[in-house]
């Protein structure tokens, strides 16, 4: 994203950025996904990983990170 009002606050595979984006949204936060399959082949054909970027609005980069964090340390335990 080359918005700058954009922020990128999590980089990883498509489960855990769907479970991210749902817990964002019950918090109302608004977030844009963007893919990084730079290749443009479909991940399920080749054997290789989709990654995805999660990015905010900079207003609501504080609340959003505390909800990356949560979810990430759960996996973590």
């Amino acid at each position: 994203m080359h918005d700058s009002n954009y922020i990128k606050i999590y980089s990883g595979d498509i489960i855990l950025v769907q479970r991210i984006i749902s817990e964002l949204g019950k918090v109302d936060i608004n977030a844009v996904v963007k893919d990084q399959n730079e290749s443009g082949l479909d991940p399920k054909i080749y054997g290789g990983h989709s990654l995805q970027e999660i990015y905010v609005h900079k207003d609501e980069l504080d609340k959003a990170v505390l909800v990356v964090e949560q979810i990430t340390s759960e996996l973590q335990n």
